[in-house]
C-alpha cells in the first residue's frame, strides 16, 4: 500500500507534463526559387490573417532572414521584404529583390502561446514578454 502511495503522485506529475511538439511548418522553394512557401501554419489563424489588410502582419508572424555570416548575429538581421500571398493552406513569400544563389535564408516560425504557463514561469523555461521561436534555415 505504501508503494501505491507513492507511485501515484509521480504517475500525476509525468502525466500533467506538456508535451513538447516540433515545428510543423515546413518551408520549400517554388517557382524556379524565386519563392519559398509555408506549409503547416494552423489553418483558422491563416484565414483569419488572410483577410486582415493590413500590409506587414504576414511578416509578423514568419518573417524571412539573410542568414549572415556570424550566425551569433542573426538576431539583428533586418527583415527581408517581399510580398506574402495567402493559397488555400500554404503562404508564399516572394521577396523584392530575388534571393541570392548559394545565401543562406531562415524564417523565423514564432510558437505563439508556448512557454506561456505559469509552471514555464516558475520554473525558468520561460519570462515574460519573451516569445518562443523556431529558425527554418533554407538555401537557395
Amino acid at each position: 500500500m505504501k508503494k501505491l502511495f507513492y507511485i501515484i503522485p509521480i504517475l500525476l506529475a509525468l502525466a500533467c507534463k506538456p508535451a513538447k511538439h516540433p515545428s510543423a511548418v515546413q518551408i520549400s522553394l517554388v517557382n524556379n526559387g524565386q519563392s519559398v512557401q509555408f506549409k503547416g501554419l494552423d489553418y483558422a489563424v491563416m484565414q483569419d490573417i488572410g483577410r486582415d489588410t493590413t500590409k506587414d502582419v504576414w511578416q509578423n508572424l514568419v518573417p524571412v532572414y539573410r542568414m549572415p555570416a556570424d550566425t551569433d548575429m542573426k538576431n539583428y538581421q533586418p527583415v527581408q521584404p517581399g510580398r506574402y500571398q495567402l493559397k488555400d493552406s500554404v503562404v508564399i513569400f516572394t521577396p523584392d529583390t530575388p534571393f541570392v544563389k548559394g545565401q543562406t535564408y531562415f524564417v523565423r516560425n514564432y510558437r505563439l502561446g508556448e512557454g506561456a504557463m505559469l509552471i514555464d514561469y516558475i520554473k525558468g523555461r520561460s519570462q515574460p514578454g519573451k516569445v518562443h521561436f523556431i529558425d527554418l534555415i533554407f538555401k537557395q
